[in-house]
């Protein structure tokens, strides 16, 4: 039977919703399988229906997150009304129903609560009753901001005290959510960090922790990024005219800056995430804004106030401006109105924002005690692997790795952003191969901070030190030492000696330059390990409940049958890496015996070739999609199969076939994967899309990091 948390707020504005999601991921990121419920919605915010056109957030959020049953909460004024009419019973007999249809798929609910409210005092009892009702063990979630240690013991005394009668649930622990948040966190939208209390160790100082009433399960800093709008909830939310659309689902409203000043006044203030209010007569300040906008400065976007238009050749002298992404809004309120309507944004997030969303769910679950939480509920993992956590184990993995990984995109701005965050998480040593200038100017273009400690290789400075080795790594292709020079002008190939010279671990590429020019130095100067026949790509399906590999989808256009059983082992190998059981399916067009053909009996004979080198793999083949994926079907297909219905890793017969089914499968079932992750070579080289976003450029940079380290394995024994 499902084991059930109950998650209920002390107070208003708590941040129910971003707990219970970080939480539900924190179980994920462990293997558990873990379920959400919330028997009943409640706007709080006066932003949330605009937003969300009436969905309740949590469940919408839940929902797109995975692939989750989660019934429909009752409303809470459909609620109010039956408990006017005396049917509490009923109500709650169609409560603890909905409930059960999430508890039967799961070891573990995770139950939201209602927010209390001080005109509706029902809602403290239905909490109650609803936790007694489903059996469940009961959470806090307090936002303890500028209280003391006496004030918080003095609430979450009380909150529990509810609780306490004797049949109902007990309080086991509790979470203190925004800890470290300013007296005043939003007067302006700004997200500078000001006036924020000096932190208390909550630990010691409280009561109801140290003397062990109450488990401390987690304690989630106040960050302020995540608050920051997008300038196109901005304009939804207020109803401001859209001029231009620019980048507005993608920009974040960091600071509010009221402009009216001149031009020298206004310099410092045109900084990486600030919309700027100012009277649409202004034309002085909207050029000013164009010409910060040309020279790379990522401002969050314009508001023109006042219903006033700028002339027509302003806009045309700005147009080049507007080309960069620059979204500009126009209010027919005066900028004073503009500001005012700005500051009072709902801090809810928008259903659609799954960025934020997710930055969320990463920061809550960070922070929680989850090896307390299991050992407490006693839960077993679930044999597949989630989403979640690969996502997590990866992260884990790589920071033990700890491997210098190479970048010789290094000033462009995505790699930058990317090298800064695996720096701070600590997942590799990233090293940037770029003038030093050009980073530093990516990086004030981009408002972010280069860590003093971050390694930056200026290629002039190193490039000659290369030229002879590459020489000798090449002489048997005649290679001069003048080519030598003229190649090693690509940085791709200076990283790539790099790491054939065992200087760097491994390589990531590929934001801006194409697969073969990643590649092609590293089949050149790093080439294939000893026991590999070939160089070939797995990518990392991350199903809603469980991640998937597939291989080889970006390389080998039509493997032979000893080609194909090579890359049936490397995947195999490359799964078990990450965490993933291996047991492999050879794709075909036909299972078992059923089919014949040139195809089928290429798959048939790298099966057997496979299976024979490695005896010890789950390997089957040739199957088709549906009887390696599906239990029903392939215990019809193949009632023999140990393979059958189970598999985690897919090896398609050629790079049509492997392309083809990746590509449908991402975009049919939005999935997000990750690769391609190169394999066979001596040493790690990785190469992304050139439509990589920062986090994918993370996650393939935290791929190489565990590569590397599982080459150095592999060497060692």
């Amino acid at each position: 039977m499902a084991k059930s948390l109950f998650i209920a707020p002390t107070s208003m504005n708590s941040g129910l919703t971003s707990v219970c999601l970080g939480l539900l991921r924190a179980l994920e990121q462990e293997g558990v399988s873990v379920g959400f419920y919330k028997p009943f919605t409640q706007s709080v915010h006066q932003g949330e229906a605009i937003h969300n056109d009436g969905k309740d957030s949590s469940v919408a959020f839940v929902r797109a997150h995975g692939d989750q049953q989660v019934p429909d909460p009752i409303p809470l004024k459909e609620a109010q009304q039956l408990l006017n009419r005396g049917k509490a019973d009923l109500l709650l007999e169609n409560v603890v129903g909905e409930y059960q249809k999430v508890a039967k798929e799961v070891d573990v609910v995770i139950i939201e609560g209602l927010v209390p409210d001080s005109g509706e005092t029902y809602i403290a009892r239905l909490n109650v009753e609803v936790a007694r009702n489903l059996g469940s063990e009961v959470i806090l979630v307090s936002a303890p901001k500028d209280c003391s240690a006496k004030e918080l013991d003095e609430e979450l005394d009380f909150s529990a005290r509810l609780f306490a009668a004797p049949s109902d649930p007990e309080v086991i622990a509790v979470i203190l959510n925004k800890v470290g948040e300013p007296r005043q966190s939003r007067p302006d939208l700004s997200l500078e960090s000001q006036d924020q209390t000096p932190r208390i160790n909550f630990h010691d100082s409280c009561k109801v922790f140290s003397t062990g009433r109450f488990h401390l399960l987690g304690q989630i800093p106040w960050d302020p990024q995540l608050l920051a709008p997008r300038v196109s909830d901005v304009a939804r939310e207020l109803g401001i005219k859209v001029l231009y659309e620019g980048q507005m689902h993608q920009r974040r409203v960091q600071k509010v800056s009221v402009c009216a000043r001149t031009i020298r006044n206004m310099t410092d203030i045109l900084r990486p995430g600030t919309l700027l209010v100012t009277p649409g007569d202004r034309d002085d300040i909207i050029v000013t804004t164009a010409v910060a906008a040309l020279n790379g400065v990522p401002l969050a976007g314009l508001v023109l106030t006042g219903g006033l238009m700028p002339d027509d050749n302003i806009i045309e002298l700005c147009r080049r401006a507007l080309d960069t992404g620059l979204p500009i809004l126009a209010s027919n309120n005066n900028t004073y109105e503009s500001a005012n309507r700005l500051a009072s944004l709902s801090p809810a997030v928008p259903i659609d924002d799954t960025e934020r969303v997710e930055q969320t769910m990463e920061a809550v679950a960070k922070n929680i005690d989850t090896a307390w939480l299991e050992e407490h509920l006693k839960v077993t993992r679930q044999r597949r692997l989630s989403p979640p956590a690969f996502r997590y184990q990866l992260s884990e993995r790589s920071r033990a790795a700890d491997k210098r990984i190479v970048l010789p995109e290094g000033s462009e701005p995505r790699t930058v952003q990317a090298a800064i965050i695996c720096h701070e998480r600590g997942l590799a040593r990233c090293a940037l191969i770029a003038a030093p200038q050009e980073v530093q100017s990516v990086a004030d273009s981009l408002g972010v901070i280069i860590p003093d400690d971050m390694e930056i290789i200026d290629p002039q400075s190193v490039r000659e030190r290369y030229i002879a080795p590459m020489v000798e790594l090449r002489k048997h292709k005649g290679l001069t030492a003048d080519q030598a020079e003229a190649l090693l002008e690509d940085n791709v190939v200076l990283g790539t000696m790099m790491v054939a010279m065992d200087e760097a671990d491994g390589l990531v590429s590929g934001a801006i330059h194409t697969t073969a020019n990643t590649v092609r130095p590293a089949l050149q100067l790093i080439k294939t390990h000893d026991n590999a026949k070939v160089v070939s790509s797995v990518f990392f399906m991350l199903l809603p409940q469980q991640v998937l590999v597939y291989g080889d989808c970006a390389i080998n256009p039509d493997p032979n049958a000893e080609e194909l059983a090579d890359i049936a082992i490397q995947s195999a190998e490359s799964a078990e890496a990450f965490g993933i059981e291996p047991v492999v399916a050879m794709i075909s067009y036909s299972t078992g015996e059923s089919g014949t053909g040139q195809d089928v009996e290429k798959v048939r004979e790298a099966t057997r070739i496979a299976r024979e080198r490695r005896p010890d793999l789950l390997i089957d083949g040739p199957l088709q999609y549906d009887a390696a994926v599906i239990e029903s079907v392939g215990r019809s297909k193949a009632p023999d199969s140990k393979v059958a219905g189970k598999a985690t890793v897919f090896v398609f017969p050629d790079l049509n076939t492997g392309n083809t089914t990746y590509k449908a499968v991402q975009r049919s079932a939005n999935v997000v994967s990750v690769g391609p992750m190169l394999q066979g070579l001596r040493k790690p080289v990785n190469d992304l899309s050139r439509g990589a976003l920062v986090e994918d450029i993370v996650f393939t940079i935290a791929l190489t990091s565990v590569q590397a380290k599982q080459v150095e394995d592999a060497g060692a024994a």
